[in-house]
């Protein structure tokens, strides 16, 4: 805890920002009131009393430095010492189109898609995915991709929560990132240009990346990708794992738009 002489000058470019716990909330007035699960955890889990401070994020690309005025397990009330722009937020909002592995592989690339910067996730279904989950069963799937997402997010430092998106046929994600605007990139196991190749890729405020599961793409998958104005891009001579792609991909456009 901060001494009262301290208290006075504390500003957010003086304090470690990694030091203090983060929690995303919506209930942001004067003060901030977190409830549910969080509560508990601020409460049971960290022991966190009056006094202590946490970061908050308003779901919109802000952080709140807070001190805790009044903590039970059903509710933690909050003051507000100070707010600022996330700096955990990229320039660029980066879509993952990721069409499903096998097993357990998807966990995986939404944690790891959203430490590295991606805005959503939207899981895809294309010809050679294994995986196909009926509708309870989808459900239940992106339920739990949204709760590695939340957690990833506060973990890495994040100022909104990324949204994995309704789980899309892949004719229905092609024609959703055509009309978008985006620059469409979809990676390519027979070849395409490399990244620092695309012109409109380092300016860009909105990239959609397509990444295929197991086995990659089928040439009418290809052929319709590239007739609706995406790009076929290549990762280089090896053939990575499809869990192992959207980890390079969004790690090498993220510095092409300078975000990491």
């Amino acid at each position: 805890m901060l001494n009262e002489s301290f208290e006075k000058t504390v500003t957010s470019e003086m304090i470690e920002r990694w030091r203090y716990p983060r929690f995303f909330c919506g209930n942001i007035g004067e003060t901030v009131i977190i409830t549910g699960g969080d509560a508990a955890h601020i409460t049971r889990v960290l022991r966190m009393r009056a006094g202590d401070l946490a970061i908050v994020c308003d779901c919109a690309g802000n952080d709140l430095l807070c001190r805790i005025t009044a903590a039970a397990e059903s509710a933690v009330e909050l003051e507000i010492l100070e707010r600022k722009p996330s700096e955990g937020e990229p320039t660029v909002a980066l879509r993952l189109f990721q069409c499903l592995p096998k097993s357990d592989k998807m966990d995986f690339i939404v944690q790891k898609a959203v430490e590295l910067g991606a805005s959503e996730i939207v899981p895809v279904i294309s010809k050679r995915c294994v995986s196909r989950p009926d509708g309870k069963s989808a459900a239940k799937k992106s339920e739990r991709w949204q709760r590695i997402a939340e957690e990833a997010a506060k973990q890495c430092g994040r100022g909104k929560i990324p949204a994995v998106g309704e789980m899309l046929s892949f004719e229905q994600a092609v024609k959703c990132s055509a009309e978008s605007g985006a620059v469409g990139i979809f990676f390519y196991e027979c070849g395409g240009v490399r990244l620092n190749d695309i012109p409109d890729i380092a300016p860009a405020r909105n990239i959609d990346v397509f990444i295929g599961s197991e086995g990659g793409f089928e040439p009418w998958e290809a052929e319709l990708a590239q007739k609706s104005g995406l790009t076929a891009a290549t990762l280089g001579t090896r053939i990575l794992r499809c869990e192992t792609a959207p980890v390079a991909a969004i790690a090498v456009l993220m510095n092409i738009t300078k975000n990491l």
